[in-house]
């Protein structure tokens, strides 16, 4: 191979029209959303990323956590504060403080807090979207750690009907409990 040949492509040019993003959950005007009882905090969506990923940050209260779902995009969790059970294709383990979960795309899974405290999480998605189906479905919430308001049964039903009709629009199916 010549010297000046490369197996490589060579980088694109900065995009200078992309801007340094930062970030905190605190940050006024971030989105809060509450959603099965927890409340999501947007860092960083599709527009800040060039669609590459975002970021959320996660407030789990106990027994909170979405339920059994999959879909077409990579997620990985990096727990901040506390513990979870994380489901991974039907088989349970407990994920601590300090530890990251990667869940490859299509796989079925969910998270549940079963202990007694708050659990926090760093959730990126690839590539973005899901942070517009949590705001699509979800309602909006004064902080990161304001809780959803408590739904009734008919509420409940009509939240689950609601998502189940929004999931495929952002490649997400809502599976059965087991």
């Amino acid at each position: 191979m010549a010297e000046h040949d490369s197996p490589f492509t060579p980088l694109p040019s900065d995009d200078l029209a992309r801007g340094l993003a930062l970030a905190f959950a605190d940050k006024p005007g971030l989105a809060h959303i509450g959603l099965v009882g927890d409340t999501y905090t947007v860092l960083l969506n599709g527009r800040d990323t060039a669609g590459r990923f975002c970021l959320i940050d996660m407030h789990i209260p106990p027994g909170g956590g979405p339920p059994p779902h999959r879909h077409d995009f990579e997620e990985s969790f990096i727990l901040l504060e506390g513990e979870m059970v994380a489901t991974f294709r039907g088989e349970k383990t407990t994920v601590k403080a300090g530890q990251t979960v990667h869940i490859p795309a299509n796989a079925p899974h969910q998270f549940h807090n079963e202990s007694g405290q708050d659990v926090r999480l760093l959730c990126i998605c690839s590539p973005a979207g899901q942070e517009e189906f949590f705001a699509e479905v979800g309602v909006p919430v004064a902080t990161r750690t304001t809780p959803p308001p408590k739904l009734s049964e008919t509420e409940q039903a009509a939240f689950r009907a609601k998502a189940e009709a929004l999931a495929p629009k952002y490649r997400t199916e809502l599976l059965k409990q087991a």
